[in-house]
């Protein structure tokens, strides 16, 4: 597969998971929270366990132990997401999603002692920034729904920087599938304890479910996990960094969602703190290279 292929499906994915706050809305209308949760991610577990069966004839415990944490991670991100989209739009919850960006090099920083650099602090100004024109109204104040959906989005930097350390001991592919199962689980557990579980009433509340979990869910995790192997992570996580642009617009088109105009500064402004977030890698790349040549040059003169 060529490495353009590869970044267009990994454009399909971000797109489809882009449009997964329109159909959280939508299922949330007739569907209580954590039950949306367990519908969402237990039809996507279903749907990976029948396309890889084979590939669960053994399983490590050591696979299923992240499995849980990692399961445990996906569904407290998702269930905050479902609550925060109760008290805000689609449009906000994408933008403060992709903050995951900038949270991953912080929470480096604070659990692994990784160096703080300039382009980390100047990303992380401009997104906070950001996050204050979209989210603060006139008297100063968050909304709860736009707080739910930050917090979400350092538990999914979390759940990354889980997934990085569990890719060293365990099954990648089941791992990437056990997941949505635990996930799944914990939103019956929860819906069994603090809801009383239902099943979509509406044709349009069982569109929205089964899509977030066959295309948003199921196919976009298989997808992810084959066409990042064609691609590199740079290159990744700049187009998945597309994701909230896809959100905004999908709320847009369907459910006439709009932004005030310092709303849109402080989504431009996000987005640009997730570039140059995303960038240095690429960057610090490209100096090290040179630097190589300057010392290989010096090398060779003397």
């Amino acid at each position: 597969m060529k490495s353009l292929k590869a970044d267009l499906m990994i454009l399909l994915v971000t797109m489809t998971w882009g449009s997964s706050y329109l159909f959280m809305k939508v299922g949330l209308e007739t569907v209580s929270s954590f039950a949306l949760v367990a519908l969402r991610f237990g039809i996507a577990f279903l749907v990976c366990a029948a396309v890889f069966f084979k590939q669960f004839r053994s399983i490590h415990l050591v696979t299923l132990k992240y499995g849980f944490i990692l399961g445990f991670l996906l569904f407290a991100v998702s269930a905050l997401v479902i609550l925060g989209l109760k008290t805000t739009s689609a449009s906000h919850a994408g933008f403060l999603a992709s903050l995951t960006v900038i949270f991953i090099p912080i929470l480096s920083i604070v659990l692994f002692r990784d160096r703080l650099n300039y382009r980390l602090i100047i990303s992380s100004l401009v997104a906070m920034t950001g996050i204050g024109l979209l989210t603060l109204n006139n008297q100063l104040t968050i909304n709860s729904g736009d707080l739910l959906c930050a917090l979400a989005a350092l538990l999914y930097a979390f759940h990354i920087i889980v997934t990085g350390m569990a890719a060293k001991f365990a099954n990648t592919l089941q791992l990437g599938i056990l997941q949505l199962g635990f996930a799944g689980s914990f939103g019956v557990l929860f819906a069994l304890i603090f809801e009383k579980p239902q099943l979509p009433s509406t044709q349009e509340s069982w569109i929205a479910v089964l899509v977030l979990s066959i295309v948003c869910s199921a196919f976009g995790y298989i997808v992810q996990s084959i066409a990042q192997k064609y691609t590199t992570p740079t290159h990744t996580g700049l187009i998945f960094s597309l994701e909230p642009v896809f959100a905004a617009l999908f709320a847009y088109l369907f459910m006439n969602e709009l932004l005030p105009l310092k709303g849109y500064i402080g989504a431009i402004l996000i987005l640009t703190g997730v570039f140059l977030a995303e960038i240095k890698i690429k960057r610090t790349h490209r100096v090290n290279v040179l630097k190589k040549k300057v010392m290989k040059c010096t090398e060779l003169s003397q």
